[in-house]
């Protein structure tokens, strides 16, 4: 929506301007500011319009929402680049015990760098990140790191379609994460704080992979000492 407006803008075409900074949800990510601060420069009044988020409905797996730390993203990993930046603050949250929610990378309209290269509008198909595979990246960080922040053993939840009639929660190691199935996207993963409050921890056990594996790593490691 940014660069149908930032066109409309190039054309001198305010009218439209207008009307796709009033559809602009208030979700606040850093390019949503951008554009109201640019909107403001031009004199274009901006309007936030509240949208559903998964940084509320993450709420539906029984996880009290001001237990929360920061929030983090997971981008896809290639060959060349591994980024960690995410690692940091999961350490900052994991120090004070909140739980963090991960957001998944999408692919959307992509191209290959040798069409960007040609010029050639050709498009890779879309993909979403899974749980298995932001569970699998964050022990390959791990293991790079070797901070002892997110091993196997860390409880976390991942879910897929929050809100949606067929959504799925799952609780579990990382290790048993790495290998889960949820279906269709959207995808996200919560990894589990040491300040689990007994009634996140009884909500959350009914969605375990494995209660008797998830038992024993609450105990090791997300109850607080």
């Amino acid at each position: 929506m940014w660069l149908s407006w930032l066109w409309a803008i190039h054309l001198g075409d305010y009218a439209t301007a207008r009307s796709i900074l009033y559809r602009l949800t208030c979700a606040r990510a850093t390019t949503h500011t951008d554009l109201a601060l640019r909107a403001r420069e031009l004199t274009i009044p901006v309007r936030c319009i509240h949208n559903a988020s998964i940084l509320s409905a993450i709420g539906a797996t029984g996880l009290q929402l001001y237990n929360f730390g920061q929030t983090v993203s997971m981008v896809f990993f290639t060959k060349t680049w591994k980024p960690s930046s995410f690692y940091d603050r999961l350490k900052e949250n994991c120090q004070i015990g909140l739980h963090t929610l991960i957001l998944l990378d999408i692919k959307v309209k992509e191209q290959s760098l040798e069409n960007l290269a040609r010029g050639r509008k050709i498009f890779e198909p879309p993909r979403f990140m899974t749980v298995a595979q932001c569970a699998s990246q964050i022990l390959e960080t791990e293991k790079s790191r070797g901070e002892g922040i997110c091993g196997p053993q860390s409880l976390a939840i991942g879910v897929a379609r929050v809100g949606a009639g067929d959504q799925r929660m799952a609780t579990g190691t990382l290790e048993q994460l790495s290998s889960i199935e949820l279906g269709s996207p959207l995808h996200s993963l919560v990894l589990l704080g040491r300040r689990t409050h007994d009634l996140e921890r009884d909500f959350v056990r009914e969605f375990a992979i494995d209660q008797n594996i998830f038992d024993a790593a609450w105990i090791e490691h997300c109850k607080e000492k």
